[in-house]
């Protein structure tokens, strides 16, 4: 069986005996450094910035510096199994693709690369609500949905129906969002790309959100996003109206945003799947707990009944495995694969994907250990 960490061997294999280097960095903490080259202002000032002072950002990246790995000797596994299933989907690695929104701000052919990328290495995509590309167009073997719950519930209703339809595994409800963070990087350039209709085209194509326009979208694109500002900021939503969702969906649940100990207690209470630990990367609330921080008690609390799923400052595989020690079962990675968009569309994201899986592969041979179930408590320390 091949271990992920190969790719560390054909890399140097290739240098060694083609004269052949990376164009992309694999020091993953480069990758936003590389991709400012390429990116556009309005694009690095969206997709790198986070809210505020960026205090939640910092934190998230600082809070894995305070836990360290401890390896063991003479364990005896010459091979590793990264492989699990994740609320019925069978993966190669507790590694998925975040939902990452209006992607094609890093690349012409935004989700669709990215889809492609993952879809190369067996992994799990997670398809945006405020993506470029619609439903219909994500072409991946394994695929999620994460739903920004609009206020139209008809629109709610759609969407749901759609992604259904479109072959979407899991339901991902993103919490954190019901109204856009305070983010100074776009403010001071008055940028948000989807008030130029960019990052839509779930809602564009959608029957319900259409039959709510005056106009068809192409003859008045302004009144169609003009349309989407009314129903996007939802900060009203209750508990109690989680139930629309398990009515209308048949699937496994997950619910993304989860900081707090007692939010846990009431997903596992209101029957959900499974919960993300994710401060939203720090773009939602100035001077929030790392998600790192928040991961340990929480999967304490609710571990043996919700999937604890993990994202927010995960930049490299030595950060998942911790992120795996401290409870959660998977992790999701979002920006390093923006960069890796950025510098080389389906390609660049496939090579930051194989960097981090051999990475993450690398760290469990080097720290003893045969796969990433073997990671508990007892392989991390305070630093």
């Amino acid at each position: 069986m091949a271990n992920f960490g190969d790719y560390q061997l054909q890399i140097y294999l290739q240098g060694m005996l083609q004269g052949v280097r990376p164009e992309i960095t694999t020091d993953l903490g480069r990758l936003e450094a590389q991709a400012a080259g390429t990116l556009s202002a309005e694009a690095m000032g969206y997709i790198v910035p986070s809210a505020g002072s960026g205090a939640t950002a910092r934190a998230n990246l600082a809070a894995f510096d305070r836990w360290r790995l401890v390896p063991r000797m003479m364990r005896g596994s010459t091979e590793r199994d990264l492989s699990c299933t994740i609320l019925g989907t069978a993966m190669p690695a507790p590694v998925l693709i975040a939902p990452i929104g209006v992607q094609t701000l890093a690349h012409p052919d935004g989700e669709l690369a990215t889809a492609r990328a993952a879809d190369a290495l067996g992994l799990t995509y997670t398809h945006s609500t405020q993506a470029s590309h619609a439903f219909e167009q994500i072409e991946c073997a394994s695929k999620w949905y994460q739903l920004y719950w609009p206020t139209d519930r008809d629109v709610c209703l759609s969407f749901l129906q759609r992604a259904k339809a479109s072959g979407y595994g899991v339901l991902v409800v993103t919490l954190d969002t019901g109204t856009i963070g305070y983010r100074p990087a776009d403010l001071d350039r008055g940028f948000l790309p989807f008030l130029k209709g960019d990052g839509l085209a779930n809602y564009f194509s959608d029957p319900a959100f259409q039959a709510k326009l005056a106009k068809p979208v192409a003859e008045d694109p302004a009144a169609a996003v003009m349309h989407w500002a009314q129903m996007f900021p939802n900060v009203g939503l209750s508990w109690d109206e989680l139930s629309f969702l398990r009515d209308n969906w048949d699937g496994p649940i997950v619910l993304k945003g989860i900081t707090a100990v007692d939010d846990a207690k009431l997903a596992a209470e209101h029957g959900v799947n499974g919960i993300v630990v994710s401060n939203h990367g720090g773009r939602q609330v100035d001077g929030a707990i790392a998600s790192l921080d928040a991961l340990p008690a929480i999967a304490d609390a609710v571990g043996e009944q919700l999937t604890v799923l993990f994202d927010s400052g995960v930049r490299t595989g030595a950060d998942a495995a911790k992120a795996l020690a401290l409870g959660a079962k998977a992790v999701l990675l979002g920006r390093p694969l923006l960069y890796g968009l950025a510098l080389a569309g389906q390609a660049g994201v496939e090579h930051v994907l194989r960097c981090f899986l051999a990475e993450l592969d690398l760290t469990l041979a080097l720290s003893g250990y045969a796969n990433h179930r073997e990671l508990n408590r007892d392989s991390v320390v305070r630093a």
